[in-house]
């Protein structure tokens, strides 16, 4: 008997370490990889509720169900047969080159326009862009802008783009075909199938839809864009930017990718630009390096709204959004990051797998492989599903109330005295937040969302109510904070990251 106690010593001991994994908040799961534990969620705590992704009403489930694929494959296919629409091809020819195709684009969103009772207008915002290193000779850049002026706060404003520029291999070949149906005739098919949809619409805020040009030769005509709302003074909480949305087929192909889109977003740090200099820069990073904050960009958050808002609509939608820590796929860049460049949160949709072989290719057939940009490697119906993600979730955004402004975390509570007199509620591990309330009509009320560290995504949300302060007891070193407006339809806007009181 003796001989068997330390036998059953150890039998207990082990079970007593494998029962304390099965507690709520261990981060091990016996069913699942490490690292691939969706139900970690240390640590525990009373704060909140697990967040429910907010649904579409039904105005705006009616609208989701109004994208047409057949008319996405109309679009896509009227930009293919302009044979080239290289920013240096031809803008006078009524049938060939970035003029006709800038023309017709032109006359489709004024159509859409004259449907809206006079709240959407349509411009082309021009420039001419000198000599570079890929613009040969001073040319024209036009964007196609639709404008549907929001109907009680007008300054915001929400902007989804894509390019109508194309290119070859040689990026100077501005005569031979560049069909550009993938790239990036789907990212302007979601922009005028949105237009067009939403015109009819009074949404709160207001909804910018642009067709730019020059992306393929450095972002030019976003770039311009971008500029003229800054220098207009245009609030824009958001860039929705679509290029390369074609196709959930590519190698390697697993089936979820046919209902997978990726969002990019940047981190703090991306672009450099936003900063005066190097000084201010490396100053910045330290302060979000040492909070912990380098995840939770205005961008981030700008990701983690539109995936909260395809998973509430997933049913209407057919989507499902994969959010990446990336400005960019690795080293490459887009439209997004002119409005970047300006201080505006802004993201890029780009297909789940991409096929190099049928982008930026000169049409041929090569060894019995078909290389090019062509019509035929399109999937409509995917493209239409990345229009109801795209539509979906700016409405949403445009419908909320804006974000809250000036919000911040106190350095006072939940940290060490800093003296014998300092009160004992500052020594709890309490985490106490403020923000602007200002005179926001939409506003119901504000929540406080949080997620564990590690998290993509929110994961717990604390209604407040209508107030401008809020104290939980939950550590902020454990986890990340965000504050977000609740609308009295229900919509609510993207999430503000906290910053230390007295820095906001």
């Amino acid at each position: 008997m003796f001989a068997l106690l330390p036998l059953l010593l150890s039998l207990l001991a082990l079970a007593s370490a494998q029962s304390w994994t099965q507690l709520p908040g261990s981060l091990y799961c016996s069913s699942e990889a490490w690292g691939s534990c969706a139900s970690a969620d240390w640590p525990q705590s009373n704060v909140g509720s697990p967040l429910v992704p907010q649904a579409p009403d039904a105005e705006l489930q009616a609208m989701i169900a109004e994208v047409d694929p057949k008319r996405v494959q109309d679009i896509v296919t009227t930009l293919t047969n302009f044979g080239t629409r290289h920013t240096l091809s031809n803008q006078t020819d009524p049938v060939r080159g970035i003029g006709a195709a800038r023309d017709w684009i032109l006359k489709e969103m004024q159509s859409f326009a004259a449907t809206s009772n006079g709240n959407m207008e349509v411009e082309l915002n021009s420039y001419i862009q000198p000599v570079t290193d890929t613009i040969l000779f001073p040319t024209n850049i036009s964007n196609v802008v639709a404008t549907l002026k929001g109907s009680s706060d007008s300054n915001r404003s929400y902007v989804v783009t894509g390019h109508y520029d194309s290119r070859r291999i040689d990026i100077l070949d501005y005569t031979n075909d560049a069909p550009g149906s993938d790239d990036d005739a789907t990212g302007v098919a979601v922009v005028m199938e949105m237009a067009r949809i939403c015109a009819t619409k009074r949404p709160a805020a207001t909804m910018i839809f642009a067709a730019v040009a020059g992306e393929e030769q450095d972002l030019y005509g976003s770039n311009h864009l971008a500029q003229t709302l800054k220098n207009a003074s245009v609030n824009v909480e958001g860039n929705w930017n679509n290029d390369i949305v074609g196709t959930g087929s590519s190698s390697p192909f697993f089936p979820v990718n046919n209902y997978t889109i990726r969002l990019f977003g940047a981190s703090y740090a991306y672009p450099a630009s936003n900063f005066l200099n190097s000084t201010e820069l490396a100053s910045e990073l330290q302060e979000i390096g040492i909070i912990g904050g380098e995840n939770d960009s205005p961008a981030r958050n700008l990701g983690r709204f539109i995936a909260e808002i395809a998973a509430g609509a997933s049913e209407e939608v057919n989507m499902q959004v994969a959010l990446i820590y990336r400005p960019d796929r690795y080293l490459r860049g887009g439209d997004h990051e002119s409005f970047l460049a300006q201080g505006f949160p802004a993201v890029r949709f780009t297909e789940a797998i991409e096929d190099f072989a049928h982008q930026h290719q000169d049409p041929r057939v090569q060894n019995g492989t078909v290389y090019g940009d062509l019509l035929e490697f399109v999937d409509f119906e995917y493209t239409a599903r990345v229009a109801r993600v795209n539509l979906a979730s700016m409405w949403s955004a445009a419908n909320a109330p804006a974000m809250p402004l000036n919000v911040s975390i106190s350095t006072l509570i939940g940290f060490p005295a800093a003296s014998e007199s300092t009160p004992l509620y500052e020594l709890s591990n309490d985490s106490q937040f403020s923000w602007n309330t200002g005179n926001d009509p939409l506003v119901a009320s504000y929540e406080l969302l949080w997620r564990p560290a590690g998290a993509l995504q929110w994961t717990h949300a604390l209604n407040v109510g209508n107030v401008g302060t809020v104290t939980v007891n939950l550590s902020k070193d454990d986890v990340q904070f965000g504050i977000r407006a609740v609308g009295k339809n229900g919509m609510k806007s993207p999430a503000v990251f906290p910053l230390p009181d007295g820095e906001v």
